[in-house]
């Protein structure tokens, strides 16, 4: 299916000229004040792994291939592979480690994600924007530090560090966006 470049998104699979399939790992457009807007496109080669990075015209038209998403329950790792469960078949399917890449620390056993498999072959996973952890170490509050804007460093359960407000203490449960670890809300339990 031909769609224009600056739709495609991360995790869409693209079949480029060489007749290769390509999952992408991320996608941005640049609208320069003079001058054509472009898509800077990296993506990764489903054959043999290799990274590319491409340039295209924001109207140019790009390949994109057709891709299954199902929702898969995660279950276990096992050395660099993931295992997931299909909720409706209870088919399970092992997904190596580079396809989750760094999102991987925030797999919790039971997670709906959702898998994307080209011809059966997990190519490409999502998963939920947001996840709750709890806070298990984080500094005191300074005394004195009345700005509301400021935010103390805390590490996570699953040992990922990020920014927290001062009044979130060690045991409390937080909201983190899964895409780049930062700190949403309080969860409310």
């Amino acid at each position: 299916m031909r769609v224009i470049a600056s739709s495609i998104r991360k995790g869409n699979v693209i079949e480029k000229d060489d007749g290769q399939l390509y999952v992408v790992l991320s996608a941005e457009s640049f609208h320069p004040g003079k001058g054509t807007p472009t898509t800077q496109i990296d993506m990764r080669r489903l054959s043999d792994g290799v990274k590319v990075s491409d340039r295209y015209k924001t109207t140019e038209q790009v390949e994109r291939a057709f891709v299954e998403d199902s929702n898969f329950n995660y279950l276990y790792q096992d050395g660099d592979h993931y295992t997931f469960m299909n909720a409706d078949t209870y088919d399970q399917v092992s997904v190596p480690a580079e396809i989750i890449g760094d999102q991987a620390v925030y797999l919790q056993e039971g997670m709906t994600c959702i898998l994307s498999t080209f011809n059966g072959v997990p190519v490409a996973i999502q998963l939920p924007p947001r996840v709750t952890l709890e806070v298990v170490e984080t500094e005191p509050v300074v005394k004195g530090q009345t700005a509301s804007s400021s935010y103390k460093p805390a590490k996570l359960s699953n040992g990922q560090r990020t920014m927290v407000p001062p009044h979130i203490q060690a045991g409390t449960r937080v909201i983190v966006q899964t895409s780049d670890g930062s700190y949403v809300e309080r969860a409310k339990d």
